[in-house]
């Protein structure tokens, strides 16, 4: 595929014949393609009918006999055929359909019929062009193989690679049934800043720009939660937010600085509810897309029926590293396990910590069935609420699916003193140089202070989770526009 246009003069006769003031500024199709192939899929071969539809769409296919010429366009459905035959249509007509280049857009008026071989077609009594495809399309053999191609020229790779339209058609159901499924349950859907002055709710790099008209610099959110909670402060007892999210981050197959994520909290709820609720909305949305809750993904089979297992996060690292993994362990002692395992301990991490490590290091990645991984260290959930059996743990769970995270949810911290505790311990790793730890926000404090009932939050990662009902591997193919450097 070439980047240049080449002018009319060398083009040939099919550019200069190009004209912008003869295309028309709308076009009435009465017809789409997959509902001529359902409403005419009994139709024999050679067979003629009197009904007549007008079509239109791009041209991806398009060759020519003498006197008889076929295209075949898409259009938002499907595929149709066009038949022009020089005996029913004028000289002109017959010439303009002649002129048709891959990727046109056209219009067509004429009768349904099959031809010999079966394939249904539009035989048509009049052409309207409707766009100019001025750069030619990719090799219809190869179609558009350069990765960064595809993503940086998206509208070139949903032309001629219908994978990435079922990608995308499949991301829209996807976020329909989310909506759906918390609408339903009486959830409000909500939307929250996106400009902060500090951005908090997780523990993530943020982007940093500046507000002229104030002379302020802010941040873009790296979450939903904090604004989220307040509502639930403020009587709103269920509410949703489906929202960008901006994390000054690196780019890999699950990371993309601009996200989607679904967050929800529901007051007088905790994490047993909320897993529930996860099981119910992850299932409707592997059936919305594959029809069933079992499919393949990454060429292994996959089942998202319910219920999914259950598995505490100490016993997994335990289990990972073949000897029990405390608090009540000496912290050098497990400082030791962690570099036997190939982690080298900051002064600062505690238990906590270092067993966070330990699992992302040796236990994530090795989970494959639906797993809900629960009862997370305190010192890596300044958010989530003390467990009520265990002080050094949390009632938060995340989510695994084949070795990765689609899920984060907690029994939401709302006591006021023990948060500001949790951000101020989160201010010293802050000062001690990890620059991803969480600020104090005052404000959502003040918002605590006014009393905030129990209540089960959740985070959803949308991206990864079409990733997975789509059997896609990478997060910039369920991405249109994905984060690259400048060409």
């Amino acid at each position: 595929m070439t980047d240049t246009v080449e002018p009319a003069d060398a083009a040939g006769d099919r550019f200069s014949k190009y004209r912008p003031d003869l295309i028309p500024y709308r076009f009435e199709r009465t017809a789409w393609a997959a509902e001529l192939q359902d409403r005419f899929a009994d139709l024999g071969p050679g067979e003629a009918t009197s009904v007549e539809v007008t079509v239109a769409g791009r041209v991806l296919l398009h060759r020519s006999f003498g006197k008889l010429a076929f295209a075949t366009i898409r259009d938002n459905t499907g595929r149709i055929q066009l038949l022009a035959e020089a005996s029913t249509l004028d000289a002109a007509t017959m010439s303009a359909f002649g002129d048709i280049d891959l990727g046109d857009w056209v219009g067509a008026s004429g009768s349904i019929v099959t031809t010999k071989k079966g394939e249904l077609s539009v035989r048509i009594s009049s052409l309207t062009p409707l766009a100019k495809a001025l750069r030619p399309l990719p090799d219809k053999w190869h179609g558009m193989v350069d990765v960064e191609q595809r993503s940086r020229q998206r509208y070139v790779d949903l032309i001629v690679n219908e994978d990435a339209q079922r990608v995308a058609r499949a991301r829209s159901a996807v976020v329909a049934e989310l909506r759906r499924q918390f609408n339903q349950r009486g959830y409000i859907e909500v939307e929250t800043p996106v400009l902060l002055a500090e951005a908090t709710g997780a523990l993530a790099r943020p982007f940093v720009t500046h507000h002229q008209a104030l002379d302020l610099d802010m941040k873009l959110r790296i979450s939903l939660e904090l604004y989220l909670k307040r509502l639930v402060v403020g009587g709103l007892e269920r509410v949703f937010e489906i929202g960008r999210i901006f994390r000054n981050e690196g780019v890999d197959s699950t990371h993309n600085p601009e996200f989607t994520m679904l967050e929800s909290y529901e007051a007088l709820a905790d994490y047993s509810d909320v897993m529930q609720l996860v099981e119910e909305v992850f299932t409707a949305a592997a059936v919305v897309v594959n029809d069933t809750t079992t499919f393949t993904y990454k060429d292994r089979a996959l089942d998202m029926t319910p219920p999914y297992r259950r598995a505490r996060f100490m016993d997994l690292v335990s289990e990972a590293v073949g000897e029990p993994v405390t608090f009540d362990a000496p912290i050098e002692n497990l400082r030791d396990l962690a570099r036997r395992h190939g982690i080298e301990p900051k002064p600062d991490w505690g238990h906590g910590r270092i067993a966070a490590e330990m699992y992302e290091e040796r236990v994530e990645d090795q989970i494959w069935d639906p797993t809900f991984v629960m009862d997370y260290p305190k010192e890596i959930s300044p958010l989530a609420r003390v467990h009520r059996s265990d002080p050094n743990l949390t009632e938060r769970f995340e989510l695994v699916i084949a070795g990765t995270e689609y899920a984060n949810a907690f029994s939401e911290l709302v006591d006021p003193i023990d948060q500001r505790d949790r951000f101020q311990a989160q201010a010293r790793a802050r000062a001690a140089g990890d620059d991803e730890a969480h600020p104090v926000d005052e404000d959502f404090l003040r918002a605590l202070e006014y009393g905030m009932p129990p209540t089960g939050g959740l985070g959803i990662g949308v991206d990864r989770l079409v990733m997975l009902l789509t059997d896609t591997h990478h997060i910039r193919d369920v991405i249109l526009f994905p984060t690259l450097r400048p060409e």
